[in-house]
């Protein structure tokens, strides 16, 4: 392996380091994001301006600080090195207390001499300060040898000046030599960033609404339920998807109406010769080579029907109301009444809404699917705050998993035990799961704890 191949392999490597390493950050960053589209909105709008308002105070105050405090630094030397000259230009005063008193009441300075002794260790440097960077320049250009602390009292600023035969100890007010407005810039980005949240949430409070008032009235459409009072509001491209939902939402009402309205005409005029049929078989007597073919007239009518209720689906039926564990006990009652054992439990608040019609004939074609295949039939129910959760259980022989979804299309029959020699359309589970969808919802197939099979029907509340 050349070089070249080495320093690919390594750039390689190298990079998908760093793009595993961007992808963690990436997942972490999603677990703290909000994942509303208001909260989103709002970070995006409020992070940037809080940012940029941040770095220019930050940057206008830093300057400001910066360049007070170093004229109020050289203002407090100048001082200093005025009462050095007056020391050392007039020695008249052993005791040097016209300059202590001159420093006390003109120049709000407290001096001390002590003995001529070596300076003080250098003390602890406060990270980034402003007054110990602007003091030590200014001490500079006294031309002697000095030592301060800017750290050891919080009000005072200690600084020692090393003279011929003393040493001058001065203690300046830190207001003195440093100017500090923290509570300007934390008042300014208080201050700020409060109001560009007030306004932010005020202005996308407006814009969310609609979008939210358009997923209820498409979850409401979805569920087969009408969404009163709803209207295009909001900003032009909220306003344009709540037109096209609302096109969409009529020309889907206005197909399900003409098929509603060519089965019905056709349902009239099929039922219309199944009736001729039964009458003719009827003026002919009861011979006995007539009840084949009164069967297959009676066969006939149960096909159409089911044909009918399947292209049908529940259109045209509102939703309302329905006491669902008075809906349980009746499907109970039923499977009794044909010789099945049967036991029904309902938990949570029965009341719910949906369309009592379909809904009954969506359940009663799965316990009539259980009926047809098994002795004993267990009906289970619960609801909580988002969902409706029915299970029917049955002893039967069940339908392998592979099959579990293939059952559930139309015109279909196993020919397996669960299928053999009972008759029907094929459409019974077809019909069940297309009314569980109009509601939101769905069934699944599962195994059942009596052995059989476990239907499931999951619909929102």
């Amino acid at each position: 392996m050349t070089s070249l191949d080495v320093g690919i392999a390594t750039i390689r490597s190298a990079a998908n380091r760093v793009s595993v390493a961007w992808d963690r950050l990436g997942k972490a960053l999603k677990r703290f994001m909000p994942t509303g589209l208001y909260a989103r909105a709002l970070l995006i709008i409020i992070a940037p301006m809080v940012i940029l308002q941040s770095v220019v105070a930050f940057v206008f105050m830093e300057r400001h600080w910066n360049s007070v405090t170093q004229k109020l630094s050289a203002s407090v030397v100048s001082d200093i090195a005025a009462l050095i000259d007056v020391y050392r230009l007039y020695p008249q005063d052993p005791q040097n207390n016209q300059i202590r008193k001159i420093a006390q009441e003109r120049l709000g300075l407290v001096v001390d001499f002590l003995p001529a002794t070596e300076m003080p260790p250098p003390g602890p440097k406060p990270f980034f300060s402003l007054l110990d960077q602007a003091l030590s320049v200014e001490l500079t250009k006294i031309k002697r040898p000095f030592w301060i602390d800017t750290v050891g009292r919080s009000s005072l600023v200690e600084i020692r000046i090393k003279l011929d035969n003393a040493v001058m100890r001065v203690f300046a007010p830190r207001s003195a030599a440093y100017a500090s407005n923290s509570e300007i810039f934390l008042f300014w980005m208080v201050g700020t960033s409060l109001v560009l949240l007030t306004v932010a949430i005020i202005f996308l409070r407006n814009q969310i609404r609609p979008i939210l008032r358009l997923a209820d009235a498409a979850e409401a459409f979805g569920k087969g339920r009408e969404a009163p009072n709803f209207r295009p509001r909001g900003a032009r491209e909220v306003r344009r998807a709540a037109v096209a939902f609302i096109e969409m939402k009529l020309r889907v009402e206005r197909a399900i109406e003409q098929r509603t309205t060519m089965l019905a005409g056709v349902s009239h005029d099929l039922r219309t010769i199944l009736t001729r049929f039964k009458l003719e078989l009827a003026l002919l007597g009861d011979a006995p080579e007539l009840d084949a073919m009164k069967k297959d007239v009676d066969e006939m009518q149960r096909m159409l029907e089911a044909y009918l209720s399947f292209a049908r689906g529940d259109m045209g039926e509102q939703s309302t109301p329905t006491d669902m564990a008075a809906f349980l006990e009746e499907l109970k009652d039923d499977a009794e009444r044909t010789g099945h054992k049967a036991t029904v439990e309902f938990s949570g608040l029965p009341i719910v809404t949906v369309k009592s019609a379909a809904f009954k004939r969506c359940l009663a074609n799965l316990v009539t699917n259980a009926a047809r295949y098994a002795h004993s039939i267990a009906i289970t129910g619960s609801r909580d705050h988002r969902w409706l959760t029915i299970t029917i259980d049955d002893d039967g022989p069940g339908i392998p998993p592979a099959m579990r979804e293939e059952v559930f299309k139309p015109f279909l029959r196993l020919d397996n035990a669960r299928n053999q020699d009972k008759g029907g359309t094929g459409l019974g589970l077809a019909i069940a799961r297309d009314i569980a969808r109009s509601h939101g919802g769905d069934i699944m197939l599962g195994d059942s704890p009596l052995g059989g099979l476990r239907a499931t029907v999951r619909v929102p509340v």
